[in-house]
């Protein structure tokens, strides 16, 4: 049996981020395109911030599901154009975030570009307890993509996936 584009992006699902372990590589939206040719695979992904230590791992994980699922040769390809915000996240991945304990992202729009001094940021919504009476602790959490906010109402820390 041949594996279609869409059997492979399928397959995909499977593979998670292993910074975020609540999504898959598809939900995140750094999968950009599949292309299935007979036995043969090449997928596109785009990182999430230059640099990041989770895409090798990722681009291995990628290879190896669908090396499992019988294809005989994958080939990752990186695309940096356009560049991955956190606007590619469905609803579900952030509910998925949020299930998790740790805040999703608002619409990057909404974030400021540029501090040329103190920034206002929107308050954090707790995925504990919903309060927004949060406060930021620091601007980056275990991974540069997250910080970390202390719930006012319920004391909890959490992270927060920041809008890129």
């Amino acid at each position: 049996m041949e594996l279609t584009a869409n059997d492979a992006l399928n397959i995909l699902r499977e593979v998670m981020d292993p910074e975020v372990p609540v999504l898959d590589v598809v939900a995140l939206g750094i999968v950009r395109g599949v292309e299935v040719v007979g036995d043969r695979a090449t997928v596109r992904v785009t990182p999430t911030y230059s640099g990041c230590p989770a895409m090798r791992v990722i681009e291995r994980e990628i290879e190896a599901a669908l090396l499992r699922r019988g294809l005989r040769e994958v080939t990752v390809q990186t695309v940096y154009s356009p560049p991955w915000t956190t606007d590619w996240l469905s609803d579900e991945a952030k509910e998925r975030l949020r299930g998790y304990g740790i805040a999703p992202p608002g619409k990057v729009a909404d974030t400021p570009l540029v501090a040329l001094g103190p920034t206002v940021r929107a308050a954090v919504a707790c995925p504990y307890c919903g309060s927004t009476e949060t406060t930021l602790n620091s601007e980056f959490g275990a991974t540069a993509c997250k910080a970390i906010h202390v719930c006012q109402a319920c004391r909890q820390p959490f992270e927060e996936f920041k809008a890129l």
